[in-house]
């Protein structure tokens, strides 16, 4: 008696569940439709913007013969080099300007100490009263 109990219960899930199954599956020869309510990809309208410093930007190499650009790197009173967190380059960057403005002084291209007074009215890249970082790390 039980088995026969077992044989029915499981003849009518078996034929219950194909006809739910059949309903809810899509049949391999209806067109599919799209569902209006399904989610749609889109970038994240929250992601920052990767910050560049202006030469990777701008996809500038410096080179000692460009003592032009180089001077802006520098004080027009000390000739100090002014740093990362005044000037916003990236680390490769700004070890190869300062190993340029060596070379351009080295070289004769620039002075030590004192900015030549033709380049004082170029634009500005940055500003050196106002850096990037309060502190040097």
């Amino acid at each position: 008696m039980a088995l026969l109990k077992s044989f029915i219960l499981r003849n009518v899930f078996l034929t219950t569940h194909r006809a739910i199954v059949s309903t809810i599956r899509p049949s391999s020869n209806a067109p599919l439709v799209e569902d209006d309510d399904a989610p749609v990809d889109i970038e994240n309208p929250f992601k920052k913007e990767k910050v560049q410093c202006i030469l990777c930007k701008l996809n500038i190499v410096p080179d000692y013969k460009n003592y032009r650009l180089l001077s802006q790197f520098q004080s027009p009173y000390t000739g100090r080099i002014y740093g990362r967190h005044i000037t916003g380059l990236c680390k490769t960057k700004q070890t190869l300007v300062e190993a340029e403005i060596r070379k351009a002084q080295n070289c004769g291209y620039m002075p030590y100490y004192y900015k030549d007074k033709t380049f004082l009215k170029d634009p500005k890249l940055f500003d050196p009263e106002n850096p990037i970082r309060s502190h040097r790390f």
